[in-house]
């Protein structure tokens, strides 16, 4: 069945930061089985040549590495204007390079808070900004940021994080108003709760799995292939009218509050209020 056109991201050069494993990955796979040049960078030279290879490898369109870290401004301009000699345009950049640690928020240090911010925004940032001067040229062009739930309603202890994802949420709507007049649109996906390497100890824990399905409404955890759809919507025609957006993909998660009552318990004919 020959793809709808609508839809189609077949021929854009794509980049995507710390897709080395986990959500990056999959949405680099997604974009490189649907006929996109992909472009994936991390900070493990071996983890990223290692998945460069195994996608590729798919019968999908050959997947480039490229190791940067996302922290140092310089690296991710030279990597930038490396590419944009190499492949002539950048037509889709995806950021989803992010790291968090837990911690109550009096016992982060100055190093632990840089850490996380200086990839998670300061990164995002400036990747953008070196990408979004080509695609001011080109006029047009797609910025995708991977968000989280934590800048809607954040969890405890991880305060630093969602703050970070929160300015990520700003920096959308931001690029999205100063660079709509060139043809560039700006969005971002929230994932839920999502099983990857880094979080999979995480879920193996009882109480907190039971806790996230009586916070799910679909129920199953998600899975990175589940972010797959909505950046390829974004990036292509369909969505020629869309900027500036946050779409959380989190089974629900968002909805409401999950008290842990059932219609028929006593206590449910209670008002909460009082």
């Amino acid at each position: 069945m020959p793809t709808d056109p609508l839809f189609s991201v077949e021929g854009q050069v794509v980049l995507v930061s710390g897709a080395s494993r986990g959500i990056g990955r999959a949405i680099a796979a997604g974009f490189a089985q649907r006929g996109s040049q992909v472009i994936i960078t991390g900070r493990d030279p071996a983890r990223l040549e290692k998945t460069a290879a195994e996608i590729s490898s798919g019968g999908c369109s050959q997947v480039v590495p490229y190791v940067c870290n996302v922290a140092q401004p310089a690296a991710t301009a030279r990597m930038v204007e490396e590419l944009i000699t190499r492949f002539g345009r950048i037509d889709t950049l995806v950021n989803c390079a992010g790291v968090n640690v837990r911690r109550r928020a009096e016992d982060y240090d100055e190093a632990t808070y840089d850490y996380i911010t200086n990839i998670n925004i300061r990164g995002a940032f400036f990747l953008s900004t070196a990408v979004g001067r080509y695609m001011k040229e080109a006029r047009r062009g797609c910025i995708i940021n991977v968000d989280s739930i934590n800048s809607h309603t954040p969890l405890r202890y991880v305060s630093v994080y969602a703050m970070s994802k929160a300015a990520l949420g700003e920096m959308t709507k931001c690029l999205a108003m100063e660079w709509g007049p060139y043809g560039i649109r700006v969005n971002a996906i929230g994932p839920g709760f999502t099983l990857t390497d880094l979080g999979r100890r995480l879920w193996e824990n009882p109480a907190l799995e039971a806790w996230r399905q009586a916070n799910t409404p679909l129920g199953r955890i998600g899975l990175p292939e589940d972010m797959v759809g909505a950046c390829i919507f974004l990036a292509s025609p369909a969505a020629s009218y869309i900027t500036g957006q946050v779409l959380y993909i989190d089974g629900g998660t968002l909805s409401g509050l999950f008290w842990p009552l059932d219609v028929e318990s006593p206590e449910a004919s209670a008002s909460p209020e009082g």
